[in-house]
């Protein structure tokens, strides 16, 4: 399962308003290859579920997630960030052995 902190969650809410999203939507979790320490988070509004999409709901954000990613990704808590040392989404990966610099990749 994967969670999200109240920041998120608020971030979340204000990006699918104002996109003008319906409550069809839900948030796409998902670890493609890529980055510096060889895979990345990707973070969408879909509103099409697909086949082998494991959904999970936390304070109300509901999400998406493929098995591949499920399996990279379980455990693993979503948070906003809009402080001085940066500002975005952070992942904190109880799986990541590693992770880059900046925190957008990492590896298991």
């Amino acid at each position: 399962m994967v969670t999200v902190t109240d920041k998120a969650k608020d971030k979340i809410e204000h990006l699918m308003q104002d996109a003008g999203l319906d409550p069809s939507y839900f948030l796409r979790v998902s670890v493609q290859g890529g980055g510096c320490s060889g895979l990345s988070y990707k973070l969408d509004f879909d509103n099409e579920e697909k086949k082998g999409d494991q959904f999970f709901e936390d304070k109300g954000v509901r999400m998406a997630l493929d098995m591949k990613s499920f399996l990279y990704l379980a455990g693993t808590e979503l948070d906003f960030s809009d402080g001085l040392n940066g500002k975005g989404f952070n992942f904190h990966n109880p799986n990541a052995s590693r992770t880059c610099g900046c925190g957008e990749s990492f590896s298991v």
